[in-house]
């Protein structure tokens, strides 16, 4: 049996509040601790985080390690890599578990240089073999297939993409340890010009999503799409080719590149389905395509497939759809 140390999840939070996407690490985290039988550990920067860092506990952490700076509000690389680095020379955990959003594809890479490790990127599933070794899942050729990879060094660093694990259920009856660490803050090459919002949609916590592939015509039609998903209380996604075309923001994206995304319905309108765009959505509890191509890829996964022209089916369910609800 590989010998094991402890797990530790860094924790991901935006102006002093932890994201969901920590809390599925954490119920991984969890689940690979137990495995091992080590306990899970989470690492939490910010500004004011104090009442963060019992909520770390209620949802499945052991020991949570707290490093507060009023610099370490916004993420900074320099600093929270070299803080995350001190402690996990102390603590030589066998795990180590990111997010992989913008700011943990940032820091991720650093730390395993600093750790003189490897990093598992954009990880969609996580197991143990016979022998203890953290299997790694992960789409690779755009996602046509997924690689099942072992780390020989440790830690092993990983990072997960958002909506892949579950959370545990939280639980005010844990108990755990808050351990209040000194940061070091160093002064920091990179400068804050000015903060701005790309819009207010987030697409990855949205439980309808109605997307425009290929089969839209022009931006303007995005219009029809936003008449259904209105109906719907849904929110607008693209395929990768008309965000990069420019009619419609990056925050919308939904495939590999973009946003992996897990709705309760997803409606998918002109989309073939790209291997890319599927390993982004197929997760989706109720996949509703519509195509003119009736072996469109998009249909081997759609629980219910419309063949037809979208600008006829989709204004028909709008109609249906306000006729029920009005």
């Amino acid at each position: 049996m590989t010998e094991q140390n402890d797990v530790i999840v860094v924790a991901e939070q935006h102006e002093d509040k932890i994201q969901s996407v920590t809390y599925e690490l954490l119920g991984k985290g969890k689940e690979i601790a137990e495995k091992t039988s080590t306990k899970l550990c989470v690492v939490l920067l910010g500004g004011n985080i104090e009442e963060e860092a019992q909520e770390l506990i209620y949802y499945g952490a052991d020991k949570v390690f707290v490093f507060q700076h009023p610099s370490l509000k916004d993420f900074d690389t320099l600093n929270y890599k070299n803080n995350i680095v001190s402690l996990a020379k102390e603590l030589k955990p066998g795990v180590m578990l990111i997010a992989a959003s913008h700011k943990g594809r940032s820091l991720a890479p650093r730390l395993a240089v600093a750790l003189e490790t490897g990093v598992s990127a954009d990880c969609i599933g996580l197991d143990m073999d016979s022998d203890g070794n953290l299997i790694q899942v992960r789409p690779a050729f755009s996602g046509s297939v997924l690689a099942h990879m072992k780390t020989k060094t440790k830690p092993v660093i990983t990072t997960v993409r958002y909506k892949t694990m579950q959370s545990i259920k939280r639980d005010t009856s844990r108990k755990g340890e808050i351990v209040n660490r000194k940061a070091s803050i160093v002064p920091s090459p990179l400068t804050t010009i000015k903060k701005q919002k790309l819009g207010e949609i987030n697409i990855s916590e949205a439980d309808i999503i109605v997307t425009g592939g290929r089969g839209l015509k022009d931006s303007k039609d995005f219009a029809i799409l936003a008449e259904l998903s209105e109906a719907c209380g849904g929110v607008i996604g693209s395929s990768r080719p008309l965000v990069d075309d420019g009619w419609i923001g990056k925050e919308h994206q939904v495939g590999f590149s973009g946003n992996t995304v897990k709705p309760k319905i997803y409606i998918a309108c002109g989309i073939s389905g790209s291997s890319q765009h599927l390993a982004g959505m197929r997760g989706s509890d109720i996949i509703i395509a519509i195509n003119t191509d009736p072996s469109a890829p998009i249909f081997k996964i759609a629980d219910y497939r419309i063949v037809g022209d979208l600008y006829e089916i989709v204004p028909k369910l709008v109609n249906e759809i306000k006729g029920r609800t009005s």
